[in-house]
């Protein structure tokens, strides 16, 4: 049975959060969506080809769960984004391909026929994403949906977790001529800046592409890898990372090193989730929802 849309936000409460990122004024989403009010989904870090029962043991079941959710919204978000980590690591190049091509057969029975997808060190720090882009095209790339203007970056495909100079040039002439108001979304897998450089959570060179976005007034970056929920703000600039969809991570910092959290049978989906950001035109003001696996 198709999830009013207005139901689902009441879900998020449940389990769940809401979180308003604040650019400019403060709206609800309405009912029915105008031509400038709109949400898209973000589903991050799915590690197609994980299988360690310790910490997932539905593994093969969360990311189909997470499709079912977005294809029982209704209305249908206007598309959907997935910030890496598509799949899980392998050396083996024929294995990469395998599980690549099997992440995009599932991925497949999404309602919402605009798919917007970034590769995660899992899927191209081995080979410089060359697998990825047989698959998916471009690491990096922009897209403009309704006023609003997209900037995918790639900071994983140099093993160094390095945006590199050819990138940011690349970034520059983006940004170059565009209005200071003019609203912009960052999408990318690592955070942009140190959130836990000694977990390989930080991208090196991200404070240069933050420096390029730092004259544009209304920034918002959503990216994955830390497979939780975070929210930072470097000056103006806010920061949300999202929920994994094989299995949370411990808190930054929190440990020498970082730690898989254990698979809870009483919990079995806990920290797990699906995001959706509600966009309302003009003023560029952004409601996060987050809601949990379920058993479906």
């Amino acid at each position: 049975m198709p999830i009013n849309r207005r139901d689902f936000l009441k879900l998020t409460t449940v389990g769940g959060a809401v979180f308003s990122t604040g650019l400019t004024g403060v709206s609800a989403f309405a009912n029915q969506a105008t031509q400038d009010e709109f949400y898209f989904v973000q589903l991050s870090d799915t590690h197609w080809g994980f299988d360690n029962r310790k910490f997932n043991a539905d593994p093969r079941g969360t990311l189909p769960k997470a499709i079912e959710i977005v294809n029982e919204l209704d209305p249908q978000p206007d598309f959907v984004v997935f910030t890496g980590d598509l799949t899980h690591t392998t050396d083996d190049p024929d294995m990469r391909r395998q599980r690549l091509a099997e992440f995009k057969d599932i991925t497949a029975r999404l309602k919402p026929r605009t798919v917007h997808f970034m590769p995660g060190e899992h899927d191209a720090s081995l080979d410089s994403g060359k697998a990825y882009t047989e698959f998916f095209g471009d690491m990096h790339y922009t897209f403009d949906h309704k006023g609003l203007h997209f900037i995918a970056l790639d900071n994983v495909s140099d093993p160094r977790a390095r945006l590199g100079e050819e990138q940011l040039a690349w970034l520059q002439q983006d940004l170059r001529g565009r209005g200071k108001h003019e609203p912009i979304v960052i999408l990318s897998h690592r955070p942009l800046f140190d959130l836990a450089p000694q977990w390989g959570w930080a991208t090196v060179d991200g404070s240069k592409a933050l420096d390029l976005l730092m004259p544009f007034e209304n920034v918002t970056v959503f990216y994955g890898h830390i497979h939780q929920e975070h929210h930072h703000k470097t000056g103006h600039i806010e920061h949300h990372s999202a929920k994994s969809l094989i299995f949370p991570l411990s808190a930054p910092g929190s440990a020498e090193k970082k730690q898989k959290i254990a698979w809870n049978p009483a919990e079995r989906y806990a920290g797990l989730g699906v995001r959706s950001v509600d966009v309302n035109m003009p003023g560029t003001h952004l409601v996060l929802h987050e809601t949990g696996i379920t058993e479906s």
